[in-house]
C-alpha cells in the first residue's frame, strides 16, 4: 500500500478515536464522578477521582421515604419486560396480516397505519389521558403496557412487515399444499426465520420503555410505583440541595441493564436491520 495512502486511513481512524472519546466522555465523567465524594464531583477538574468512595451507591440505593432503588428497578423491569412480551406478539401478528393475508380495504389500514408513525406522541397525550382517566388508569401501569399488546408501536409492524416481504412466497405455498393453516404457516415458518427482526424489536423495546420518563411521569404519582427514571428525578431538587452523588450512582446503575441487553444481542440487533427489506 502506498505511504500517502497508508498516511489518509491513518488520519481518518485518528479523526473517527477522537469523535468516539468525545462521544464516550460525559458517560466517562458521569461513572467516575459517581465514586468521588459530593464537594469533589464540580471542583476537581480531573477525570480520575482522587478519592474514592461508595457511599453514594449505599445511600442512592436506600431510595425515597422508605421504597429503596431496588423496587425502582423491580417496577421498570416489569413494565420493560411486559412490554417487550406485547409487542412482539402483537406487532409479528398484525405484519403477518399486512404482509400475507388478503382483506378489505387492506391498503388503507396500512396506509394509516403508516400515518400514525408521523404522528407526534404530544398530539395524543391529552385525549389519551382523558381516557385512562375515564377508565381509571392512572396511577396504574395499564397504561404503560396495555397498548404494546395492541399493536400500539406502528414502526416495529412496519419493521416486521418489510422483513417479511423478503420471505419468499414460495414456502407458504409449500406448507398449504402439505396441509397447513395459516396460524401453522405463521407459527412455524414465518416466526423462525423473523427471529432477526423479533429480536431487534426486543432491543429497542427494552431500551425505550427503560429509559422512558415522559409517559412514567404522566401517570404515575404513588412513589411505591415509582420506576428508575422517575426515581433519579426525585434525588434532584431544584429549590433545595440535591444528592449529587447518589444521582449520579443510580444514573450509573440504569444504564446497566440496556448495556447488557444491547451487547448480549448486538448480533442480532445488527442482522436484524441490515437485512429488514432485502430480497
Amino acid at each position: 500500500m502506498p505511504l500517502e495512502r497508508r498516511l489518509i486511513q491513518a488520519g481518518r481512524h485518528a479523526v473517527i478515536i477522537l469523535l468516539g472519546i468525545a462521544m464516550l466522555y460525559p458517560v466517562l465523567w458521569l461513572v467516575l464522578s459517581s465514586f468521588k465524594p459530593n464537594h469533589l464531583i464540580f471542583n476537581s477538574s480531573g477525570l480520575i477521582p482522587e478519592v474514592f468512595t461508595l457511599d453514594h451507591y449505599v445511600n442512592g440505593w436506600k431510595g425515597l421515604q422508605g421504597v429503596s432503588f431496588g423496587r425502582f428497578f423491580s417496577n421498570s423491569l416489569v413494565i420493560s419486560i411486559l412490554s417487550v412480551i406485547g409487542n412482539v406478539v402483537s406487532c409479528s401478528l398484525a405484519a403477518y396480516a399486512f404482509s400475507r393475508l388478503k382483506f378489505r380495504l387492506k391498503g388503507l389500514w396500512f396506509s394509516i397505519m403508516l400515518v400514525t408513525i408521523m404522528l407526534p406522541y404530544h398530539v395524543t397525550l391529552v385525549p389519551q389521558y382523558i381516557m385512562y382517566n375515564e377508565l381509571h388508569w392512572i396511577n396504574t401501569y395499564f397504561p404503560l403496557i396495555l397498548p404494546k399488546w395492541l399493536a400500539h408501536d406502528s414502526f416495529f409492524i412496519l419493521l416486521m412487515v418489510q422483513f417479511i416481504r423478503g420471505i419468499p412466497r414460495e414456502l407458504d405455498e409449500s406448507a398449504t399444499i402439505d396441509g397447513c393453516g395459516q396460524a401453522q404457516i405463521f407459527f412455524r415458518i414465518v416466526v423462525p426465520l423473523l427471529v432477526p427482526a423479533l429480536i431487534t424489536t426486543s432491543i429497542f423495546t427494552f431500551i425505550w420503555s427503560w429509559d422512558d420518563f415522559f409517559s412514567q411521569m404522566i401517570y404515575l404519582s404513588k412513589i411505591d410505583l415509582f420506576t428508575v427514571q422517575l426515581g433519579i428525578r426525585s434525588l434532584f431538587d431544584p429549590s433545595g440541595q440535591s444528592d449529587w452523588g447518589a444521582l449520579l450512582a443510580m444514573s450509573t446503575l440504569s444504564l446497566l441493564p440496556v448495556t447488557i441487553i444491547f451487547l448480549l444481542f448486538q448480533r442480532y440487533f445488527l442482522e436484524g436491520i441490515a437485512t429488514t427489506g432485502l430480497k
